[in-house]
Protein backbone atom coordinates (compact mmCIF):
# COMPACT_ATOMS: atom_id res chain seq x y z
CA UNK A 1 0.00 0.00 0.00
CA UNK A 2 1.18 3.48 -0.73
CA UNK A 3 2.69 5.41 2.17
CA UNK A 4 2.41 8.90 0.71
CA UNK A 5 1.16 11.60 3.07
CA UNK A 6 -1.83 12.44 0.87
CA UNK A 7 -3.09 8.86 0.87
CA UNK A 8 -6.17 9.46 3.02
CA UNK A 9 -7.41 5.93 2.45
CA UNK A 10 -4.66 4.83 4.84
CA UNK A 11 -6.42 6.77 7.58
CA UNK A 12 -9.44 4.52 7.30
CA UNK A 13 -7.97 1.10 6.57
CA UNK A 14 -4.62 1.43 8.25
CA UNK A 15 -1.15 0.96 6.87
CA UNK A 16 0.75 -2.29 7.57
CA UNK A 17 3.50 -1.54 10.08
CA UNK A 18 2.18 1.96 10.84
CA UNK A 19 2.93 2.95 14.43
CA UNK A 20 0.92 6.17 14.53
CA UNK A 21 -2.87 6.14 15.04
CA UNK A 22 -5.14 6.89 12.07
CA UNK A 23 -6.64 10.32 11.58
CA UNK A 24 -10.21 9.97 10.24
CA UNK A 25 -10.82 13.71 10.64
CA UNK A 26 -8.08 14.44 8.10
CA UNK A 27 -9.62 11.85 5.82
CA UNK A 28 -13.08 13.37 6.11
CA UNK A 29 -11.79 16.85 5.32
CA UNK A 30 -9.69 15.73 2.39
CA UNK A 31 -10.65 15.85 -1.27
CA UNK A 32 -13.66 13.67 -1.99
CA UNK A 33 -11.71 11.79 -4.66
CA UNK A 34 -8.34 10.99 -3.05
CA UNK A 35 -5.73 8.86 -4.77
CA UNK A 36 -6.46 5.26 -3.92
CA UNK A 37 -3.71 2.89 -2.76
CA UNK A 38 -2.69 0.02 -4.95
CA UNK A 39 -3.70 -3.43 -3.87
CA UNK A 40 -0.74 -4.78 -1.90
CA UNK A 41 -1.87 -8.40 -1.48
CA UNK A 42 -2.82 -11.28 -3.74
CA UNK A 43 -5.13 -13.33 -1.55
CA UNK A 44 -7.54 -12.56 1.27
CA UNK A 45 -8.49 -15.32 3.65
CA UNK A 46 -9.22 -16.28 7.25
CA UNK A 47 -7.25 -17.67 10.15
CA UNK A 48 -8.85 -19.18 13.23
CA UNK A 49 -7.92 -17.24 16.36
CA UNK A 50 -9.10 -17.29 19.94
CA UNK A 51 -12.71 -16.18 19.98
CA UNK A 52 -13.21 -16.00 16.23
CA UNK A 53 -11.66 -15.62 12.80
CA UNK A 54 -9.12 -13.03 11.65
CA UNK A 55 -8.73 -11.57 8.18
CA UNK A 56 -5.38 -12.50 6.65
CA UNK A 57 -3.83 -10.93 3.58
CA UNK A 58 -1.26 -13.19 1.92
CA UNK A 59 -1.16 -15.12 5.18
CA UNK A 60 -0.47 -12.09 7.37
CA UNK A 61 -2.98 -11.05 10.02
CA UNK A 62 -4.76 -7.79 9.21
CA UNK A 63 -5.43 -5.04 11.74
CA UNK A 64 -8.04 -2.33 12.16
CA UNK A 65 -7.04 1.34 11.86
CA UNK A 66 -6.84 1.28 15.67
CA UNK A 67 -4.15 -1.42 15.36
CA UNK A 68 -6.32 -4.20 16.76
CA UNK A 69 -6.71 -7.60 15.11
CA UNK A 70 -9.33 -7.43 12.35
CA UNK A 71 -11.24 -10.44 13.65
CA UNK A 72 -14.92 -11.35 13.83
CA UNK A 73 -16.77 -13.91 15.96
CA UNK A 74 -18.20 -16.17 13.24
CA UNK A 75 -16.65 -17.88 10.25
CA UNK A 76 -19.59 -16.86 8.05
CA UNK A 77 -19.03 -13.17 8.82
CA UNK A 78 -15.30 -13.63 8.35
CA UNK A 79 -15.82 -15.12 4.90
CA UNK A 80 -18.03 -12.19 3.92
CA UNK A 81 -15.31 -9.82 5.13
CA UNK A 82 -12.59 -11.67 3.22
CA UNK A 83 -14.76 -11.67 0.09
CA UNK A 84 -14.96 -7.88 0.26
CA UNK A 85 -11.16 -7.66 0.30
CA UNK A 86 -10.81 -10.28 -2.43
CA UNK A 87 -13.19 -8.30 -4.65
CA UNK A 88 -10.90 -5.24 -4.73
CA UNK A 89 -9.25 -4.56 -8.07
CA UNK A 90 -5.92 -2.91 -8.76
CA UNK A 91 -6.64 -0.35 -6.06
CA UNK A 92 -8.33 -0.52 -2.66
CA UNK A 93 -11.47 1.60 -2.52
CA UNK A 94 -12.97 1.94 1.00
CA UNK A 95 -16.20 3.21 -0.56
CA UNK A 96 -16.81 -0.32 -1.81
CA UNK A 97 -16.03 -1.89 1.58
CA UNK A 98 -18.95 -1.08 3.89
CA UNK A 99 -18.62 -4.36 5.78
CA UNK A 100 -14.97 -3.69 6.60
CA UNK A 101 -15.74 -0.17 7.77
CA UNK A 102 -18.54 -1.40 10.02
CA UNK A 103 -16.40 -4.17 11.52
CA UNK A 104 -13.62 -1.64 12.14
CA UNK A 105 -16.16 0.61 13.87
CA UNK A 106 -17.39 -2.25 16.07
CA UNK A 107 -13.87 -3.17 17.15
CA UNK A 108 -12.29 0.27 17.48
CA UNK A 109 -15.29 2.44 18.34
CA UNK A 110 -18.17 0.51 19.85
CA UNK A 111 -16.43 -2.09 22.00
CA UNK A 112 -14.93 0.56 24.30
CA UNK A 113 -17.84 3.02 24.12
CA UNK A 114 -20.89 0.80 24.48
CA UNK A 115 -22.79 3.08 26.97
CA UNK A 116 -22.39 6.12 24.73
CA UNK A 117 -23.48 4.24 21.61
CA UNK A 118 -26.50 2.78 23.40
CA UNK A 119 -27.47 6.22 24.68
CA UNK A 120 -27.19 7.68 21.19
CA UNK A 121 -29.50 4.98 19.88
CA UNK A 122 -31.91 5.47 22.77
CA UNK A 123 -32.56 9.02 21.58
CA UNK A 124 -34.38 7.61 18.55
CA UNK A 125 -36.97 6.06 20.87
CA UNK A 126 -38.71 9.41 21.22
CA UNK A 127 -38.69 10.38 17.53
CA UNK A 128 -39.15 7.17 15.56
CA UNK A 129 -39.93 7.59 11.86
CA UNK A 130 -42.92 5.25 11.88
CA UNK A 131 -44.79 7.44 14.38
CA UNK A 132 -45.00 10.40 11.97
CA UNK A 133 -47.60 10.09 9.24
CA UNK A 134 -48.67 12.16 6.27
CA UNK A 135 -52.20 13.57 6.29
CA UNK A 136 -52.39 13.51 2.49
CA UNK A 137 -52.45 12.45 -0.31
CA UNK A 138 -54.60 9.41 0.31
CA UNK A 139 -52.30 6.99 -1.47
CA UNK A 140 -49.26 7.97 0.59
CA UNK A 141 -51.30 7.72 3.79
CA UNK A 142 -52.35 4.21 2.80
CA UNK A 143 -48.82 3.15 1.86
CA UNK A 144 -47.38 4.42 5.13
CA UNK A 145 -50.11 2.62 7.03
CA UNK A 146 -49.51 -0.65 5.19
CA UNK A 147 -45.75 -0.52 5.84
CA UNK A 148 -45.69 0.91 9.36
CA UNK A 149 -48.84 -0.22 11.19
CA UNK A 150 -47.57 -3.83 11.52
CA UNK A 151 -44.32 -2.47 12.99
CA UNK A 152 -46.22 -0.27 15.45
CA UNK A 153 -48.17 -3.35 16.53
CA UNK A 154 -44.96 -5.40 16.81
CA UNK A 155 -43.30 -2.73 18.92
CA UNK A 156 -46.25 -2.78 21.31
CA UNK A 157 -46.74 -6.54 21.47
CA UNK A 158 -43.11 -7.71 21.48
CA UNK A 159 -41.06 -4.78 22.75
CA UNK A 160 -43.67 -3.37 25.12
CA UNK A 161 -43.49 0.03 23.44
CA UNK A 162 -46.89 1.49 22.56
CA UNK A 163 -46.36 4.39 20.17
CA UNK A 164 -48.53 7.46 19.72
CA UNK A 165 -48.93 8.52 16.08
CA UNK A 166 -48.91 12.05 14.71
CA UNK A 167 -49.75 13.68 11.39
CA UNK A 168 -47.18 15.94 9.81
CA UNK A 169 -43.92 16.98 11.44
CA UNK A 170 -45.24 18.23 14.77
CA UNK A 171 -43.51 16.44 17.61
CA UNK A 172 -45.55 13.90 19.56
CA UNK A 173 -44.42 12.93 23.04
CA UNK A 174 -44.23 9.17 23.41
CA UNK A 175 -45.26 7.50 26.69
CA UNK A 176 -42.35 7.31 29.11
CA UNK A 177 -42.89 3.58 29.50
CA UNK A 178 -42.61 3.10 25.73
CA UNK A 179 -39.41 5.11 25.48
CA UNK A 180 -38.00 3.13 28.39
CA UNK A 181 -38.97 -0.16 26.72
CA UNK A 182 -37.21 0.76 23.48
CA UNK A 183 -34.12 1.87 25.35
CA UNK A 184 -34.17 -1.40 27.28
CA UNK A 185 -34.24 -3.27 23.96
CA UNK A 186 -31.09 -1.39 22.97
CA UNK A 187 -29.41 -2.08 26.31
CA UNK A 188 -30.08 -5.78 25.81
CA UNK A 189 -27.76 -5.76 22.77
CA UNK A 190 -24.47 -6.45 24.52
CA UNK A 191 -22.42 -7.66 21.56
CA UNK A 192 -20.43 -4.75 20.01
CA UNK A 193 -20.86 -6.08 16.47
CA UNK A 194 -24.64 -6.28 16.76
CA UNK A 195 -24.77 -2.91 18.51
CA UNK A 196 -22.72 -1.33 15.71
CA UNK A 197 -25.07 -2.96 13.19
CA UNK A 198 -28.14 -1.66 15.04
CA UNK A 199 -26.67 1.84 15.11
CA UNK A 200 -26.19 1.82 11.34
CA UNK A 201 -29.61 0.29 10.66
CA UNK A 202 -31.27 2.91 12.85
CA UNK A 203 -29.41 6.00 11.71
CA UNK A 204 -29.87 5.15 8.03
CA UNK A 205 -33.63 4.69 8.43
CA UNK A 206 -34.47 7.11 11.23
CA UNK A 207 -36.30 4.30 12.97
CA UNK A 208 -35.14 2.38 16.01
CA UNK A 209 -38.13 0.06 15.60
CA UNK A 210 -37.08 -0.85 12.06
CA UNK A 211 -33.49 -1.38 13.21
CA UNK A 212 -34.61 -3.68 16.02
CA UNK A 213 -36.96 -5.52 13.65
CA UNK A 214 -34.01 -6.39 11.40
CA UNK A 215 -31.78 -7.28 14.33
CA UNK A 216 -34.44 -9.65 15.72
CA UNK A 217 -35.38 -11.18 12.38
CA UNK A 218 -38.84 -9.58 12.22
CA UNK A 219 -38.03 -7.91 8.90
CA UNK A 220 -35.75 -8.91 6.05
CA UNK A 221 -33.22 -6.25 5.02
CA UNK A 222 -35.09 -5.54 1.77
CA UNK A 223 -38.45 -5.26 3.52
CA UNK A 224 -36.95 -2.99 6.16
CA UNK A 225 -35.34 -0.74 3.55
CA UNK A 226 -38.63 -0.50 1.66
CA UNK A 227 -40.51 0.34 4.85
CA UNK A 228 -38.04 3.09 5.70
CA UNK A 229 -38.36 4.67 2.26
CA UNK A 230 -42.10 4.70 1.63
CA UNK A 231 -42.03 8.47 1.18
CA UNK A 232 -39.13 8.44 -1.30
CA UNK A 233 -40.71 5.64 -3.31
CA UNK A 234 -43.97 7.54 -3.48
CA UNK A 235 -42.28 10.77 -4.58
CA UNK A 236 -40.34 8.94 -7.29
CA UNK A 237 -43.59 7.42 -8.58
CA UNK A 238 -45.16 10.87 -8.80
CA UNK A 239 -42.30 12.99 -10.09
CA UNK A 240 -40.12 10.39 -11.76
CA UNK A 241 -36.70 9.09 -10.71
CA UNK A 242 -33.89 11.42 -9.70
CA UNK A 243 -30.54 9.96 -10.75
CA UNK A 244 -28.52 11.78 -8.09
CA UNK A 245 -30.96 10.84 -5.34
CA UNK A 246 -30.98 7.25 -6.58
CA UNK A 247 -27.18 7.12 -6.46
CA UNK A 248 -27.16 8.42 -2.89
CA UNK A 249 -29.77 5.88 -1.90
CA UNK A 250 -27.79 3.07 -3.51
CA UNK A 251 -24.73 4.02 -1.48
CA UNK A 252 -26.77 4.12 1.73
CA UNK A 253 -28.40 0.80 0.84
CA UNK A 254 -24.96 -0.81 0.61
CA UNK A 255 -24.17 0.46 4.11
CA UNK A 256 -27.54 -0.81 5.32
CA UNK A 257 -27.01 -4.25 3.78
CA UNK A 258 -23.57 -4.50 5.40
CA UNK A 259 -25.13 -3.79 8.79
CA UNK A 260 -27.81 -6.40 8.14
CA UNK A 261 -25.08 -8.90 7.23
CA UNK A 262 -23.28 -8.26 10.50
CA UNK A 263 -26.55 -8.62 12.41
CA UNK A 264 -27.34 -11.91 10.69
CA UNK A 265 -23.91 -13.54 10.63
CA UNK A 266 -22.56 -12.36 13.97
Amino acid sequence: MSTTDDDVTRDWLGEPGDASPPDPVRAARANTAPPLPKRFYKEAGLAAVEGGHRLVLDGRGANTPGRRPLAVPSEALGRALAAEWAAQGEVIDPRTMPLTRLVNTAIDGVADRRPEVAADLGAFAATDLIAYRADSPERLVAEQSAAWDPLVAWAGDVLGARLFLAEGVMHVAQPEASVAALRAAVEAVEDPFRLAALHTLTTLTGSLVIGLAVLRGRLSPDAAWAAAHVDETYQASVWGPDEEAAARLAHRKAEFDAAATVAELR
